[in-house]
């Protein structure tokens, strides 16, 4: 059959294959109009779907692609251009070929976006198979050109010269960074750049790695057990202003971009933690870092020492019995003889061991910056807290002078029994027992009234609203009633602490343990020599002043060599 022939018998088995298809769909369409279940699910969603994309770059699809449009433009000529068409699509074909076979990283979506945007890939192919070739051996750039490879494509000319430049292999591909930028750093933090923090999406930002904008004063890194509540309401009577706790670390890098905070701050209570973050630790700017530590015996004692509430309703009747109100809180080692029970104390140390956060080192590791600033938790007990701070503030200009509740300390005693409100239902009227620092605003405090000289108001306030103040100023009745309860609970209370007190384990229990348990002892040294190290080399001092990590440390050598 001569060439004139085969061109007409092929457009009329095209023909027939188009009516055909026109009629099936037709049917189909009548079909799950009444059985809607039966309507095929979108391509995305099969499990094949990323393989299906490949069959788009065979031969057969390709010169498939170019009957179907000289069939759409017939009427402008198209077959006469058809063998140059076909002639074009095998060429094509052969470099799509050849790409598929190199390139084996390439998804889905990088082959959707590559199809989509397919003339101009094919007419940089050999500026993109050269960047590709020049980071084969580096991974974490090509996972990241090829997860975000729409973006790469329709900015390829500045990603080029990124990916080229001398400071993206000393930055990222020197030291083989695990979460390298797909864009320069330093063009993002100038505004005056076309591609910059101030109009990139948040979620693209992440996607790409690209890290955090240097405008942050500092970075506050701090731990459960380390005196991190009080480090924070500290920075926050000071002014600093910084997102609250959330162990989303995606969420956090988005709000971080899109809300003006002073410092970057993370807490870290398990180690679960830790190992979600790592992407987020990387992608932190180079700037100061404070990072809180304390005597990891002392930490280990507060594990044990921890408690739980058994119910956080903080109103009560003042009917209910006074002990009854205080027994909030449930401690593991209020039960008989826990102290004396090896394997309970070993389980009990294994526990804050395994499911605490120990990763010092580790977390510096991640870090871009090498200015670390460690701050001990002894820095922030009322009788230094304002020396760390007065150094701070001038150190990274705080705008505010907080007030003396800095001095108090945050957790003490009281937790989970404290606050309170007591309600006296036959006088309407309604005391709240809190901390003095806590102190409910706007509220007058009892002891205007009562004028009791009771130890433990140095710390609480017993205190009400300024109507129910005048009922009890105006009733020596009710004021009398108060004044017993307020007494009589003062007085359950102390006792309630003396008890938890001399039941709480202490540091020298800890070492006591450790010295008989050699396998406990030895998993702990291990673990504080591996991510203690650059303490010990920037911060001597602090590491010397941890009195019961020097007895452990001595314990070690002795028993273990």
């Amino acid at each position: 059959m001569g060439g004139g022939e085969g061109y007409c018998h092929l457009f009329k088995k095209l023909y027939e294959i188009k009516k055909q298809h026109k009629k099936e769909q037709k049917i189909y369409q009548q079909t799950i109009q009444v059985f809607p279940q039966l309507k095929y699910p979108n391509l995305e969603t099969c499990s094949d779907y990323e393989q299906a994309l490949r069959y788009k770059f065979h031969l057969s699809y390709m010169l498939g692609e170019v009957l179907i449009k000289a069939d759409k433009t017939w009427y402008k000529g198209s077959g006469f251009k058809l063998k140059n068409d076909i002639k074009k699509a095998k060429k094509e074909f052969q470099i799509f070929k050849e790409i598929l076979t190199e390139i084996k990283e390439l998804n889905g979506k990088a082959l959707k976006t590559i199809k989509d945007n397919q003339q101009f890939f094919l007419k940089e192919f050999p500026r993109i198979k050269n960047i590709l070739k020049i980071h084969k051996n580096y991974q974490p750039i090509l996972d990241n050109i090829f997860h975000n490879f729409n973006y790469f494509m329709q900015n390829f000319d500045l990603i080029e010269e990124w990916l080229l430049s001398d400071d993206f292999n000393e930055r990222y591909k020197k030291g083989n960074h695990p979460y390298p930028s797909l864009l320069d750093p330093k063009k993002l933090n100038d505004e005056n750049e076309k591609i910059n923090y101030k109009n990139i999406p948040a979620e693209l930002a992440w996607e790409m790695n690209l890290p955090l904008p240097d405008k942050y004063k500092f970075i506050i890194i701090t731990f459960g057990l380390t005196g991190h509540s009080a480090m924070l309401n500290a920075l926050k009577s000071y002014g600093v202003k910084f997102q609250g706790f959330s162990d989303d670390y995606k969420k956090l890098y988005i709000e971080n971009l899109n809300i003006k905070y002073d410092c970057l701050s993370l807490i870290y209570f398990t180690e679960e933690q830790f190992i979600r973050s790592i992407k987020y630790l990387f992608l932190l700017p180079n700037i100061d870092v404070l990072i809180l530590v304390r005597d990891p015996i002392s930490k280990l004692k507060s594990g044990l020492n921890h408690g739980q509430s058994k119910y956080k309703d903080f109103y009560v009747d003042s009917k209910i019995p006074i002990e009854q109100i205080l027994d909030k809180v449930d401690y593991s080692f209020m039960k008989t003889n826990i102290k004396t029970c090896f394997s309970t104390m070993n389980c009990f140390l294994n526990k804050w061991l395994d499911n605490h956060i120990w990763r010092y080192d580790a977390i510096i590791k991640c870090l871009a910056s090498n200015n670390i600033l460690y701050i001990d938790m002894q820095d922030l007990m009322p009788y230094t807290i304002i020396n760390t701070f007065d150094f701070l503030k001038k150190r990274f200009d705080f705008n505010e002078t907080p007030d003396k509740n800095i001095q108090s300390i945050v957790f003490g005693n009281y937790r989970y029994i404290i606050p309170l409100v007591v309600n006296f239902k036959l006088y309407d009227i309604a005391v709240f027992i809190e901390q003095k620092q806590f102190m409910t605003y706007k509220n007058i405090n009892l002891n205007i009234l009562f004028n009791k000289k009771h130890e433990l108001l140095n710390e609480l306030s017993f205190s009400v609203s300024q109507s129910d103040y005048k009922k009890i100023f105006e009733n020596n009745f009710i004021a009398e009633e108060l004044s017993f309860f307020q007494d009589i609970f003062l007085e359950k209370l102390n006792h309630k602490i003396i008890e938890i007190e001399s039941k709480k384990y202490t540091e020298l229990d800890i070492l006591k343990h450790l010295r008989d348990d050699s396998n406990i002892r030895i998993k702990m040294y291990n673990l504080f020599q591996k991510e203690f190290n650059h303490i010990k080399q920037q911060c001597p001092n602090i590491v010397a002043s941890w009195k019961y990590y020097q007895e452990f440390e001595k314990m070690c050598k002795e028993l273990d060599g």
